[in-house]
């Protein structure tokens, strides 16, 4: 490790800026960014920083000021981020694929008075005014998108003035997929952030790692492998739009060592019929997080992909979370690992007591690596919070699991998908996997919805693979045949494709109208 990043990871707290300075003083012609053919190093990187700093600066936003960025991710996208946090100004990053209304209400519920995007998002939300009168600034430098980001940047060589950054001052408002209803603007802060770099430090991330960079920058997912490599002197391999070949070609190239990935892009990676002939024998780590990851692709990919396999399972409101070195224990690929070192997991009832050992329960967390709160939301909050008897403070999931005899947790449900027929709960993903297991079938997904005899009733979408002669209802009763009476699937509907966030995450509100619609 470098000598000063090591020096700095002593301390109690450092910044990002401040370590990216240290590695720019240290090595500032090693790459930082590498976006198709263009290349940013790390002096290049803190000189972009320094002029966003500064024209924020000149513009008068300071502590307590938001920016909202919404646009393909980019180097421009990078040191607009950076350069705000720089500053000690706040960034919301937000969806490119969320609606114009949504977008508005983001934009909105942030109060940002600046609007980073690009040609693309600035045509999505139209022409009318902005929430907070706010002025778009081109990314791409498209006159239409907005004043161009060359012409708002203060002069080349410009430096901002110094900011001391606490611990508690607000770093980003990661705003909530909407798959449950609207947004909420997730409050990090930089203690919070400084805890994910100094766990990635004791990893296997350091100067020399090359982490490719697939899923958008609006995402936690993402910065939680982005902002450690550049922390540590690492190198950034950014693709704006994920293609499983792209992906292939680009760690053949780069010889990447680190990559951060949603399950559904390991299918797709997995599944080229020319994934063997791609050099991967760089990478020391993958890492998956945000959705369900089967084990029948876990073990997959331990199979034919080098290096190391971590799944990762959280919140992007922080609290607990929770590591699957799957290389280390491939007999526990149906959990989703240990907690992280420092984190307190308890799992709950209804009401709120701690279950028992080996009972299941809703899961919540408490850690270094804990949400301030949703911003300008305090009830709902409130409602994210859980407190133990001694007034401890925690962070609801809002997931099902229990542990297993050796404190690997177990995932269940989602409290909210829980599916209540006749009185019986019913796990989705009990059903899912059940699915899964006809060979006709590429993937599923199960969803409770009403019924006047039942109260709910479970039904499917399912994605068949190519080759497949079975029908919808040649499948379902294959699997009522195999499920316990109160399971049993009331219909099926075969897809073309499940519905999906820009992470990956199936939009299973989405499933319930489409279900609702042609039945009503």
């Amino acid at each position: 490790m470098l000598p000063a990043i090591a020096a700095i990871l002593q301390s109690p707290f450092a910044t990002l800026p401040q370590m990216i300075h240290a590695c720019a003083q240290a090595r500032p012609g090693h790459p930082a960014i590498i976006q198709g053919d263009r290349i940013v190093d790390f002096a290049g990187l803190e000189a972009m920083m320094e002029r966003v700093a500064a024209s924020l600066q000149r513009d008068g936003y300071a502590h307590g000021d938001v920016i909202a960025v919404c646009a393909a991710s980019s180097i421009e996208y990078a040191a607009v981020f950076l350069g705000a946090l720089r500053a000690g100004v706040a960034v919301a990053p937000l969806a490119p694929s969320s609606t114009a209304d949504s977008l508005r209400s983001m934009l909105g519920n942030a109060e940002s008075r600046l609007f980073f995007v690009d040609a693309q998002v600035r045509r999505a939300i139209g022409t009318e005014p902005l929430p907070n009168d706010a002025t778009c600034i081109a990314l791409d430098g498209s006159v239409e998108a907005g004043k161009p980001l060359e012409d708002w940047l203060e002069p080349a060589g410009t430096v901002a003035a110094p900011v001391e950054v606490r611990p508690d001052w607000p770093f980003n408002l990661i705003y909530s997929s909407g798959t449950t209803g609207t947004p909420k603007g997730i409050v990090q802060s930089h203690g919070m952030r400084w805890s994910h770099i100094s766990r990635a430090a004791r990893g296997k991330y350091d100067e020399t790692a090359i982490t490719l960079i697939s899923t958008p920058l609006y995402s936690n997912t993402t910065l939680v492998s982005f902002f450690p490599t550049l922390a540590l002197g690492g190198t950034v391999v950014l693709l704006a739009k994920f293609d499983a070949g792209e992906f292939l070609r680009l760690a053949e190239r780069h010889r990447v060592t680190h990559a951060m990935t949603v399950p559904v892009q390991c299918q797709r990676i997995m599944a080229r019929p020319d994934f063997d002939a791609y050099d991967l024998s760089s990478f020391r780590l993958k890492f998956c997080t945000s959705a369900p990851f089967s084990p029948a692709l876990k073990a997959d990919v331990l199979a034919r992909w080098p290096g190391g396999l971590i799944e990762m399972y959280g919140m992007t409101e922080g609290g607990g979370s929770f590591e699957l070195l799957a290389h280390e224990f491939p007999n526990k690929l149906h959990t989703v690992g240990r907690p992280v070192p420092g984190a307190d997991i308890r799992l709950i009832d209804e009401s709120g007591a701690e279950v028992a050992r080996g009972e299941m329960g809703e899961i919540v967390g408490h850690s270094a690596s804990m949400m301030n709160g949703y911003h300008r939301q305090p009830e709902k909050t409130a409602e994210a919070e859980w407190h133990d008897p001694a007034g401890k403070r925690f962070i609801r999931t809002g997931d099902l699991g229990r542990f297993d005899e050796d404190g690997f947790l177990v995932l269940m449900d989602r409290k909210k998908d829980m599916i209540i027929s006749g009185g019986f709960n019913i796990y989705p993903s009990d059903l899912e996997v059940e699915v899964a297991r006809h060979p006709d079938v590429a993937e599923a997904a199960v969803v409770g919805v009403p019924s006047e005899k039942w109260g709910e009733t479970p039904v499917a979408f399912v994605v068949m693979r190519g080759q497949a002669s079975t029908t919808g209802d040649e499948l379902m009763s294959w699997v009522n045949e195999r499920v316990g009476k109160t399971q049993r699937l009331s219909g099926l509907k075969v897809v073309q494709e499940l519905p999906r966030s820009a992470i990956g995450k199936v939009l299973k509100r989405d499933l319930r109208e489409a279900w609702e619609r042609p039945h009503a």
